[in-house]
């Protein structure tokens, strides 16, 4: 008598490679969808704080792209491909300076911005970065009664002698200190409740340029999304017919979100992104807090003026770190 055994049953492996399948589809579909969503600019509701996050989206997005192509799963591969793509597309400019940076000859204009975290940051060691990086303009958030004056025991007066100031309780303060006279100084308040500091300057051998003090609402709920929004609505366009302008400061938003895309668009360049500084982070585990680094504090520069350099300094008992660009005026 002859006794035969059937094939082993190919199910397990079946199930195994469907169920890979899945996996796979699980990793790429969230960032496929991330990537339309950037694409269209259609940041609503709590993905508007986490498009703060697309740049570490678009890095994790190599890992599903990379298992799909080397498992030969073509249709899965083709999608988490061009999501890969773009997504890279839009990041990874920001790590390269930018072929048109504006003129590069010219007056000389180093300008910062500080968000001082209810003033409490270290008033000392701002003025130091003032003094060590031939400082002529500095934008201050976050900006209270307290800070200016332990900014006014610092020696900041003896750097920067002018001034345009709204001290408040709290984070809703502003500031702007200059080198040299502001000429129409004022400070205006935002419908979100921050308020921006801001004025005139001419420096020697430059035309007139208007700097301020940016500080549009936090995006911190899914209730003040609209004056978020607003608030970078509002901002002053940039404007060929007006003077050139440069806005500066904590921005609470990044390169990823449609409203500050917006306001670039209208005539400026975000210095660190035509620098190759588009991706370090200015605000985050700074104080503390475990969240990954992110960049929302910017020196938005009028396509008439050229940005020569960009450089982020930390500060201490702040969540903030200081942003330092070189700016250069076209000749009076």
């Amino acid at each position: 008598m002859t006794i035969t055994t059937s094939a082993p049953v190919a199910k397990p492996a079946r199930v195994r490679r469907a169920a890979w399948l899945v996996l796979l589809w699980l990793l790429v579909l969230p960032g496929a969808t991330w990537a339309v969503l950037r694409l269209g600019g259609w940041e609503r509701g709590p993905l508007v704080q986490l498009f703060a996050f697309t740049p570490y989206v678009a890095a994790w997005s190599v890992v599903p792209a990379v298992a799909a192509l080397t498992t030969r799963r073509w249709l899965t591969a083709a999608v988490a491909t061009v999501a890969l793509a773009l997504l890279a597309t839009a990041v990874l400019p920001r790590a390269f300076a930018d072929g048109d940076r504006g003129p590069q000859t010219g007056v000389k204009l180093h300008v910062m911005t500080s968000n001082m975290l209810f003033g409490n940051a270290d008033a000392a060691q701002i003025v130091q970065l003032v003094r060590d990086n031939d400082v002529a303009v500095l934008a201050v958030q976050e900006f209270t009664p307290a800070a200016q004056k332990r900014l006014a025991d610092a020696g900041l007066g003896q750097l920067l002698p002018y001034s345009s100031l709204g001290p408040e309780y709290g984070a809703s303060g502003s500031g702007l200190y200059s080198r040299f006279p502001l000429t129409d100084p004022g400070v205006r308040g935002n419908g979100g409740g921050f308020h921006q500091a801001y004025g005139t300057i001419q420096p020697p051998g430059a035309g007139r340029v208007t700097v301020e003090s940016a500080h549009p609402l936090a995006p911190f709920a899914v209730s003040v999304l609209d004056r978020w929004r607003a608030d970078l609505q509002a901002e002053p366009r940039a404007d060929a017919k007006e003077l050139p302008r440069v806005l500066l400061g904590d921005f609470n938003a990044t390169l990823d979100h449609q409203p500050l895309r917006d306001l670039i668009s209208s005539g400026y360049r975000d210095a660190a992104d035509a620098t190759g500084k588009g991706l370090i982070g200015t605000w985050g585990p700074y104080d503390g807090d475990r969240i990954p680094p992110v960049t929302i504090d910017h020196v938005m520069v009028d396509n008439r003026l050229g940005v020569s350099t960009l450089d982020v300094h930390r500060v201490r008992d702040s969540d903030h770190r200081a942003v330092i660009a070189e700016l250069i005026l076209p000749p009076a």
